[in-house]
């Protein structure tokens, strides 16, 4: 049996959005690097959920069209963000549920998920960062951009990125 003292913890980030490609990098991780360590592993594992809520949209009283923005919208729009934030992270706990091993660990920001998701992997002192591509080709990320390629150049620590299968 190992000595209490000598057992590690491992701190692992895994970044989760409303995609099926983030789903998958999560269960991914949960199978691949939680449940092949087994009950008797010597590493105690801390999953940390990470979700990036996008900042609230800032309007001017009069949008391009000339009609003026109620409170209310902006309070709808700012619901649904909360709400969507919610229903991810229940589904991420659900998947989590049947792991033992390990503690989880919920944290929801509100900022770009570029800079949310590398400054909490810092902050919270991760061993690993893990999140999904959704395989955008070379002409799609060079537009949109591409948070799994940001997050690999810029977090300090290792960053493994999950591509889901082609069906």
């Amino acid at each position: 049996m190992a000595d209490v003292a000598a057992i590690e913890e491992r701190r692992i980030v895994v970044a989760v959005d409303e995609s099926e490609e983030s789903i998958y990098a999560l269960q991914w991780c949960l199978h691949n690097l939680i449940h092949s360590a087994g009950e008797g592993a010597t590493a105690r594992n801390t999953l940390i959920l990470v979700y990036a809520r996008p900042p609230p949209p800032v309007y001017s009283p009069l949008d391009g069209t000339g009609y003026l923005f109620s409170d209310e919208v902006t309070a709808s729009i700012d619901k649904y963000s909360k709400d969507l934030a919610v229903s991810v992270m229940e589904r991420a706990r659900n998947i989590c549920k049947d792991y033992s091993n390990m503690k989880v660990e919920e944290k929801v920001c509100v900022g770009d998920a570029r800079d949310v998701i590398c400054e909490m992997a810092q902050k919270l002192g991760a061993d690993l960062l893990v999140m999904g591509s959704h395989g955008y080709g070379f002409i799609k990320r060079a537009f949109l951009g591409s948070v799994s390629d940001y997050c690999a150049r810029n977090a300090k620590c290792p960053v493994l990125i999950v591509k889901r299968p082609t069906k």
